[in-house]
């Protein structure tokens, strides 16, 4: 078998191609979550704590000067962005708690309902099983 074939065969098999969706998903996931953290969470936690941003907080390594935007910063050496580090840390923990709730959905979702009563005999059942009782006896 060449090696195209091969390669055919396990490209198209499903558990190949799930990942392939699953990889793409989650890619567009992760830019939903990071415009909910940027665009929608984070600027209510500035305006709660005064005008806060958190990725913007940086300690200089080069001597840079004080005051100056994380970009300008970086421009001029070397910067520890911690603040940068906090939206990030704040993403996944969004980003993970998201998850956790599908997969709890989906898992509820899953169970299989309890098995149906029985359903009644019909009368015509009871009645015939009752003549052959008292056929035996």
């Amino acid at each position: 078998m060449g090696m195209m074939q091969e390669f055919k065969e396990f490209a198209v098999k499903g558990n190949a191609m799930d990942l392939a969706v699953g990889v793409i998903i989650g890619a567009a996931f992760g830019k939903i979550v990071d415009s909910i953290v940027g665009d929608l969470i984070m600027p209510v936690v500035s305006k709660i704590f005064g005008g806060l941003d958190f990725s913007s907080y940086y300690i200089g390594l080069s001597g840079q000067a004080a005051g100056l935007s994380l970009a300008d910063a970086k421009k001029g050496g070397a910067v520890f962005a911690y603040g940068n580090f906090i939206t990030v840390a704040l993403n996944f923990i969004i980003l993970a708690f998201i998850i956790f709730m599908m997969v709890k959905q989906m898992n509820r979702l899953k169970k299989e309902a309890p098995p149906a009563a029985p359903a009644a005999t019909p009368e015509d059942v009871l009645l015939l099983r009752e003549i052959r009782d008292n056929l035996k006896k």
